[in-house]
């Protein structure tokens, strides 16, 4: 059983968020799920988990708004008691009706909010993990396609301002950690990528020589809740050769 025992997993009512809260859950740590909209969706991963014999509830709240991080971080220390670990996996901008920069204010703002929300209740020697993708990660060197380069510039902005208040966790013995990885087959993301420009996804499938499930890929992030990393690693999942070798890394 894991020593943490409270997390907040952003984005968590569905997909890669809602794989690594169960499994989160089944350490016996008591998982805060976090929904914008969808109440019915989010109460049904934390009932699963019940059934189990784990511990979770669901909050519904938009990490765009000052109260949204707060709501999170009081139901982490109201129903666990402690906050040990952050999983920011909420993400989005490919949505056309979330208004003008949108991308930034979730990808940038909400998630340093969401972080200086936390860490005032974050436990000593806590873990934050931060999750994006490869062609995020790699925006500054290599280009991405053009439906989601609004996207991945902003969820690297996003990094780059999280990893500047890595002094600020090492304050309280907090690690940060990046985990990266490619196109995840069956997100929303890549359904819309494919829409917009058909024959992307296979076209990452063949570059990449397999892409990840979203179970799959919410297990690696999982694991990176506990794994004994120096703090600003990142975890480059299934590899990033092409995006190595074209940033010259």
């Amino acid at each position: 059983m894991s020593e943490y025992k409270g997390a907040i997993i952003t984005g968590s009512s569905r997909g890669i968020g809602s794989v690594t809260a169960q499994i989160l859950a089944e350490q016996g740590i008591g998982v805060v799920i976090n929904y914008r909209s969808k109440a019915p969706r989010a109460n049904k991963i934390v009932a699963g988990i019940q059934d189990k014999g784990g511990s979770a509830v669901a909050v519904g709240a938009d990490l765009t708004t000052a109260e949204g991080p707060a709501a999170l971080v009081a139901a982490a220390v109201e129903n666990f008691g402690s906050l040990d670990v952050l999983v920011l996996n909420a993400s989005g901008g490919m949505e056309t009706n979330m208004g003008e920069n949108y991308a930034l204010r979730l990808n940038r703002d909400a998630q340093v909010a969401m972080l200086e929300a936390a860490l005032p209740a974050l436990s000593e020697g806590g873990r934050v993990v931060f999750v994006t993708s490869h062609q995020a990660h790699f925006i500054n060197e290599v280009s991405t396609m053009e439906a989601y380069d609004a996207v991945a510039k902003s969820k690297r902005a996003g990094e780059d301002a999280l990893r500047a208040l890595i002094p600020k966790l090492a304050e309280k013995n907090i690690t940060f950690v990046v985990v990266s990885g490619d196109m995840i087959e069956g997100t929303i993301t890549a359904t819309l990528l494919n829409r917009m420009e058909p024959g992307a996804i296979d076209a990452r499938r063949e570059a990449a020589g397999k892409l990840y499930s979203v179970e799959e890929f919410g297990a690696e992030v999982a694991k990176m809740v506990f794994a004994e990393v120096e703090t600003g690693h990142t975890e480059l999942v299934g590899g990033a050769g092409d995006f190595l070798k074209a940033s010259g890394n």
